[in-house]
């Protein structure tokens, strides 16, 4: 059963955790079967000794004549050999056995890392990074060893727990309901301390996440930090989601000593249960002192067992969480899927259209607008003016379908852009935008990423096109030179000029420009104003700008407000109107 909390926070039992991740084992069965035939033979080696040693025992004490050296040698071969077999098996089941639980580590990682760039913007505002980050690291580590141990662990406990069940009921029926009277007790307090550390378990990985995020964003904005000097504020929000942390695991570990101390407590019991009434059963000739010999020998090997198993049941719910986890983010609702009649997006016109169309967010259900209809023509450069929220990032982000329309549709050539695939449609946009997001890498790989397989004379091509070739030669290695994380060893103009660069590269016929001058200085906007004209040329343009001066050259510009298209016209008409935009223009030029 499924429990629907927050909506990338659902909740599963067990079973329901079992059932889902069983599947990623189906590509390495011969593997598992190898792995449980080398943990029978692990066993079998454990199970003869006990045999062994009551056969001697008993032949000893009825005659210690009747026993020969050959006798013990060749018994003692015999166990030499299933040794060498154990010891085969074992580093089978050490190495094989961990490579095949980090090959579906390695797949569940892939799948998630796959899903996750099919999640819709949504899902990010939505989730700290530094909560997805562990998920797909930390979070899967324990997986590893769950997915290894896990089958190979039950099947060695079921071996010997019948096998030993078997053989004490032979060698002594009383004793053994005495002892496995006490086991039904153990395993209700050790089931209950295992569903604590379980809830403990998942709240120590979801504060490991929070941990993550907190570092991340204090130190993503450290200069920000210095610039206020909060560097006491982040410390104390830091300190209180390490000291939660902290009782967090010590709450873990409180759990795991009382479920330690309780089977150490049911050994002794079982321990002092054998002694004391085996040595009852032996005086009274019930059983003999082989017979006691191998059954104390047997039950110390099943209470091993046991132990064993409840020991790795902390490792059973680490990785029981760590799949729960993962599975939150693959359960997450992909928003945003190409139809299943989908088509490619070939040689587009560029014409967009909006009919009728409506838009709220679907996590906040904020309304964005109502009814829009806009008609853009082909290679028509468009601006969108307005006050802020009045939604033309959103308007911009339907178009590659960052988002989905909530009601109405846009056309692309007279067709819903929803019957394009994903990629053929996206590949068909390029954006620029105010926040350049360039990788950690070099100029060449941020330039490249726009088509990945282009040459360097191409490359050269579109930073000449963007105005960025000149002042990345005087870098000082050129196109090979190291932008930093985000590229910070670049000013702002730099960046937006590769972003623009990248966008030549991929030569789309649809451009959207998000406030990409907004942010930078005259100069910076002059040299950047130049490359985006450039870059506009013969394409299908859409921009969004708070500074007027870079759109008086559009086609059309129209003022969208929160109520919809207000105005529309180009630059001198609607400046005749004396209406928003007039007032928009008056305020800029009082500015400047």
């Amino acid at each position: 059963m499924v429990i629907l909390m927050k909506k990338e926070e659902r909740k599963y039992s067990s079973g329901v955790l079992l059932r889902r991740f069983m599947p990623y084992y189906k590509k390495y069965i011969p593997t598992v079967v190898m792995d449980l035939f080398c943990a029978a033979l692990t066993t079998v080696c454990e199970i003869i000794l006990p045999l062994i040693m009551r056969e001697i025992t008993n032949a000893g004490i009825e005659d210690l004549k009747s026993i020969k050296v050959e006798y013990i040698l060749a018994v003692g071969a015999v166990y030499i050999i299933l040794r060498i077999i154990d010891s085969a098996a074992y580093y089978y089941m050490a190495y094989v056995g961990h490579v095949m639980g980090t090959k579906i580590e390695t797949d569940m990682r892939r799948e998630a890392y796959s899903h996750l760039h099919k999640l819709s913007d949504s899902y990010f505002n939505n989730t700290k990074v530094g909560q997805i980050m562990g998920r797909i690291t930390n979070d899967l580590f324990d997986v590893t060893e769950f997915s290894h141990h896990c089958p190979e662990e039950f099947f060695i406990a079921g071996i010997k727990g019948v096998v030993s069940f078997v053989i004490l009921m032979k060698i002594n029926v009383p004793l053994t309901l005495i002892i496995f009277v006490v086991i039904p007790v153990m395993l209700v307090i050790c089931g209950w301390l295992n569903k604590r550390m379980k809830e403990t378990f998942r709240k120590q990985r979801v504060m490991i996440g929070e941990l993550n995020a907190r570092i991340e964003d204090s130190l993503l904005g450290q200069k920000v930090v210095k610039a206020f000097a909060n560097e006491d504020i982040e410390q104390e929000k830091f300190e209180k989601d390490n000291v939660e942390f902290f009782s967090v695991k010590k709450l873990g570990y409180k759990f795991m000593g009382a479920f330690s101390t309780t089977t150490r407590m049911f050994d002794g019991i079982m321990y002092a249960t054998v002694v004391i009434a085996g040595s009852l059963f032996m005086i009274n000739e019930q059983i003999t002192p082989g017979d006691l010999v191998a059954y104390l020998l047997y039950v110390t090997t099943f209470i091993a067992t046991i132990r064993r198993i409840i020991e790795f049941s902390e490792q059973f719910q680490r990785g029981l969480t760590g799949i729960e986890r993962f599975l939150q983010i693959m359960d997450a609702d992909i928003e945003i899927f190409d139809e299943p009649d989908a088509t490619e997006l070939k040689d587009p016109k560029g014409n967009i259209e909006f009919k009728n169309v409506s838009f709220e967010y679907p996590d906040d259900h904020n309304k964005v607008f109502t009814g829009l209809n806009i008609k853009i023509k082909s290679g028509e450069k468009i601006a969108f003016v307005g006050p802020s929220g009045g939604g033309k990032t959103t308007l911009c982000n339907l178009v590659p379908r960052f988002y989905d329309v909530t009601e109405g549709e846009i056309l692309l050539d007279g067709k819903n852009i929803k019957e394009y695939t994903l990629k053929s449609l996206r590949d068909n946009i390029g954006m620029v935008q105010q926040d350049v997001y360039l990788f950690s890498g070099t100029v060449y790989d941020n330039i490249s990423y726009g088509k990945p397989d282009a040459t360097m004379e191409e490359i050269i091509e579109a930073a000449k096109k963007a105005g960025a070739h000149e002042f990345i030669s005087e870098l000082k290695d050129g196109y090979n030179t190291y932008v930093g994380e985000r590229g910070v060893k670049l000013s702002g103009g730099q960046k937006q000029r590769i972003s623009i660069a990248r966008v030549f590269l991929k030569n789309p016929p649809i451009i959207i420009l998000d406030e990409a001058t907004s942010a930078l200085d005259n100069e910076s906007e002059f040299a950047v104003a130049k490359s985006l004209a450039r870059l506009s040329e013969g394409r299908t343009t859409i921009t969004i700008a708070h500074r007027l001066s870079t759109i008086r050259k559009s086609d059309r510009i129209m003022v969208l407000t929160d109520e919809g298209i207000m105005e529309e016209g180009n630059h001198e008409e609607l400046l005749e109107q004396k209406g928003i935009y007039y007032k928009f223009y008056e305020m800029a030029s009082q500015n400047i």
